[in-house]
C-alpha cells in the first residue's frame, strides 16, 4: 500500500475515525493492527522479517539490561547487529553484489557459475532495521530501559506513517507518545492534513511529473542533444528531493493527525552553502543516526 494511492486514503480515514472513537487504552492496539495490515497489503509473507527483527532486538535488549557481565552484554548486542544487518544485506544487497560480480567476470571472459538471486526487496527494510537497532544500542549504552511489552515495541518498529520512508525515530521519543492520552484537536488535525497535502503535491504533482521527462531522456539518450542531459539532470535533482521529502511530509502529517509528533526529515537542503550543511539538512534522521550510532561509536 503506497501513500499516493486511493487505498491508503481510505485506510487512513478509517484508522483515524476508529482511533478517536476508541478509548485511549486500546488505541495503540489499533495502531499496531493497522500497521501490520498496511505492511501486509504489500506482501504478506514479509511481515515475518519485521517480526524476526523485532523479536531478536526485544530479547537482546532485555538480556543486555538484565546481565551484569560486560562481555555477555556485548554478545547480545553483536547478535542483534549480526542478525538485523544480515537480513538487510541478504534482501537489499546480495543480489546487487552477485550481479556486479557476474558483470566483472563477464568482462574478463571468466566463468561465473552462481545463479541469479530472485529476491524481492522488502518495503522499508532499511528504515525499520536502523530504527530497531537504535533501540537496542540505546539500551546497551544505558540511555533507556528496555520495553517489556513486545507488542508495544512492535508498534514502535512498524508504526505505519514512517515505516515506508522514515523518518527514523528514536525509542525514547516515539514510545512514550503511544502511551500518552490524545484528545481530538481540530486545529492539530487540520495542520496534519495540510502537511500531508504538501507531501502529496510534492510526490504526485512534482516528482511523478518530472520523472516522466527525466526517464524519457535517460532511457533513450541517443535521441537527445547534450543540453537535454543537463536539463534532465537538474530535473532529476528536484525529482528525488520532492519524491523523498514528499513521502516524509505525508508521514509527518499522518502522524500529527493521530496526535503523534515525528522529527522533520528535510530542511530545504538545496539552499545549503556547503556539502557538510547539505548532509545536515538532507534526510536528517538518517544522517543523525549514522552520527550517533556509527561515527561517535567509532570515535
Amino acid at each position: 500500500m503506497l501513500f499516493n494511492s486511493i487505498e491508503f486514503i481510505i485506510f487512513f480515514v478509517f484508522v483515524t475515525l476508529f482511533y478517536y472513537i476508541l478509548p485511549h487504552k486500546y488505541r495503540w492496539v489499533l495502531l499496531l493492527i493497522s500497521s501490520y495490515i498496511f505492511y501486509m497489503a504489500w506482501k504478506p509473507a514479509y511481515i515475518l522479517l519485521i517480526l524476526l527483527c523485532t523479536a531478536v532486538n526485544y530479547i537482546a535488549a532485555l538480556r543486555i539490561y538484565k546481565v551484569k557481565n560486560s562481555k555477555t552484554k556485548k554478545f547480545w548486542l553483536i547478535l542483534s547487529l549480526t542478525i538485523s544487518f544480515g537480513v538487510l544485506f541478504v534482501y537489499k544487497y546480495l543480489s546487487f553484489i552477485n550481479e556486479s560480480l557476474r558483470a566483472v567476470f563477464s568482462y574478463f571472459n571468466l566463468n561465473y557459475t552462481v545463479k541469479h538471486f530472485d529476491i524481492f526487496l522488502p518495503m522499508g527494510i532499511s528504515f525499520y532495521t536502523f530504527q530497531t537497532l537504535s533501540y537496542t544500542i540505546d539500551v546497551y549504552r544505558g540511555d533507556i530501559k528496555p520495553e517489556r511489552n513486545f507488542f508495544m515495541l512492535s508498534l514502535y518498529v512498524t508504526f505505519f506513517p514512517q515505516l515506508v520512508a522514515g523518518p527514523i525515530e528514536r525509542s525514547d521519543k516515539l514510545l512514550p507518545q503511544f502511551r500518552k492520552e490524545v484528545y481530538f484537536d481540530g486545529e492539530k488535525v487540520l495542520n496534519g492534513i495540510k502537511i500531508m497535502l504538501i507531501g502529496f503535491f510534492k510526490k504526485i504533482v512534482v516528482a511523478d511529473r518530472l520523472a516522466i521527462a527525466v526517464d524519457a531522456v535517460y532511457n533513450s539518450p541517443e535521441n537527445f542533444a547534450g543540453i537535454f542531459y543537463i536539463i534532465a539532470t537538474i530535473m532529476f535533482a528536484f525529482q528525488i528531493y520532492c519524491d523523498f521529502s514528499g513521502y516524509s511530509e505525508i508521514a509527518l502529517g499522518a502522524a500529527k493527525v493521530l496526535g503523534i509528533d515525528l522529527m522533520r526529515n528535510f530542511d530545504r537542503p538545496y539552499l545549503s552553502k556547503s556539502i557538510q550543511e547539505f548532509w545536515r539538512r538532507w534526510h536528517i534522521s538518517l544522517s543523525t543516526w549514522f552520527k550517533d550510532y556509527l561515527y561517535i561509536s567509532l570515535g
